[in-house]
């Protein structure tokens, strides 16, 4: 029972009754009520109306590859290599390794209307309700090796940021390595997978999500302050998940071209007027007992430059550490 096609079946307004969803994808009409359950606890609105049988409570804002490359400037498009939309799967970030493996081109990217296991930092679930947010993810491939790769979330980031920003999201920060904020609130994240050579062929996957209309039942899950898009721009709804996903690769994949020939340092001014640490007291946690310091900026190769209470400045490198407001700091 394909989630895709089981959500067709519940779009339908009559709705379908359990003997005929059973019927049609040849299960039990035991198993049909325990992937209704499922999808319920997913966060998916399902009715059971009386005589008719499930629906959903409301349409479905459903991704669509061919109305996203339509929507793509002529830069980004030709940049695009190919555009996947997977109903289900266990995160796109991991898709999109097994696809480079098998010899996916740079520029192939990945959309999932669900990830049953989203990864965020160091190891991290990543709530990926269905049909909701974004999850999106984009393979590109390196000549300059590992090694070169340093500040590439950094890069990612300012593409994301200012991709929100044409949409409307005004006051979308950065927080150091990866996080995108508004008012502190966490709004989205950027995950980066690196495979290959130290010094010579290699591939990363840029892995990216974005609250955009976040149900209830998964926002009961998260353990920090959190945002989506929909409160972000005002809306009752949010906006349309198509037109978002369009954004990001608009700016994504130019970023990921520019950071190929230049590295970080083209990045560095746009993400100073990002940072939503600069200046600001911080905790850092780095295996031992945290310690108090004040954020200063990023270096040359992505790390992030604090000064401790007594003046001396360090480099953190998002491996070793992580950092947050103090604020924040229970």
């Amino acid at each position: 029972m394909r989630l895709d096609d089981l959500l067709a079946a519940l779009a339908h307004p009559q709705g379908a009754s359990g003997s005929e969803l059973a019927a049609r994808f040849g299960v039990t009409r035991a198993a049909v009520w325990k992937r209704i359950e499922a999808l319920r606890a997913a966060g998916l609105a399902v009715e059971a109306v009386a005589g008719r049988g499930y629906r959903l409570a409301a349409p479905l804002d459903l991704l669509d590859a061919a109305a996203i490359r339509a929507a793509l400037p002529a830069d980004a498009a030709r940049r695009l290599a190919t555009l996947v939309v997977d109903a289900e799967v266990d995160s796109t970030s991991s898709a999109l390794l097994r696809d480079a493996a098998a010899g996916a081109r740079s520029g192939s990217a990945r959309l999932a209307e669900r990830q049953t296991a989203g990864r965020g930092r160091r190891g991290r679930a990543w709530q990926s309700p269905i049909a909701a947010n974004l999850y999106l993810s984009v393979l590109w491939r390196f000549e300059g090796g590992l090694s070169a790769l340093a500040g590439l979330s950094i890069a990612a980031g300012v593409a994301v940021a200012q991709a929100l920003q044409t949409l409307g999201a005004d006051g979308v920060r950065l927080k150091w390595p990866n996080d995108l904020v508004h008012d502190d609130r966490k709004l989205g994240g950027i995950l980066v997978d690196a495979a290959g050579e130290w010094a010579g062929p290699c591939h990363a996957v840029v892995g990216i999500g974005i609250n955009v209309r976040m149900p209830a039942a998964a926002a009961a899950a998260i353990d920090q302050p959190w945002t989506d898009l929909a409160q972000v721009l005002g809306g009752r709804d949010g906006p349309l998940r198509n037109p978002v996903a369009a954004a990001l690769l608009a700016q994504l994949l130019p970023a990921l071209a520019t950071f190929e020939t230049g590295g970080l340092a083209p990045f560095r001014t746009a993400f100073a007027a990002l940072d939503a640490l600069h200046g600001r007291a911080v905790t850092v946690h780095d295996g031992a007992a945290p310690w108090a310091a004040t954020a200063a900026g990023l270096c040359d190769d992505g790390r992030l430059r604090v000064t401790d209470p007594k003046g001396r400045e360090h480099r953190l490198a998002a491996a070793e550490v992580s950092v947050h407001r103090a604020a924040e700091a229970g």
